[in-house]
């Protein structure tokens, strides 16, 4: 393979879980101004506060993983956002949404909160908050 072929190729890979579309998405790592800019655009958010030392957060994501790669729904309707408690955890978005701890997980559309577990690693709860942002996004 010729070297400008392999840089073409390198340079482009990390672009093809973007141009696939929303079923191979991962989580959005947050910055301010993302969740308004998202909501303003109409989508439906799931928005995991998350540290990555904590044993419940890293439970819900299992969790959350398994749910997507088994409903194409989620992905469909949602656009997944990862809070990182350790750099926001006392940021705007944390007061503005009354976050109290690190592993709580919601659910946003337009203006309005639908949803909300706090340190919950239940699969059919996860499972039905994510529902409820599905019913969201599709009007219902």
């Amino acid at each position: 393979m010729q070297r400008r072929h392999f840089l073409t190729l390198a340079a482009a890979l990390p672009l093809t879980g973007f141009l696939a579309g929303p079923a191979s998405a991962a989580m959005l790592d947050y910055t301010p101004g993302l969740v308004a800019n998202l909501l303003a655009e109409g989508r439906t958010l799931f928005v995991d506060f998350a540290a990555d030392w904590c044993s419940t957060c890293r439970a819900q994501e299992r969790v959350i993983t398994r749910l997507r790669a088994e409903n194409p729904d989620y992905d469909a309707a949602l656009t997944f956002v990862r809070v990182d408690w350790d750099t926001f955890g006392n940021s705007d978005i944390v007061r503005q949404y009354a976050i109290p701890r690190r592993s709580t997980l919601i659910i946003l559309h337009g203006q309005a909160e639908l949803g909300r577990l706090v340190a919950d690693t239940r699969a059919p709860n996860i499972a039905a908050l994510m529902d409820t942002g599905v019913r969201a996004a599709n009007g219902a």
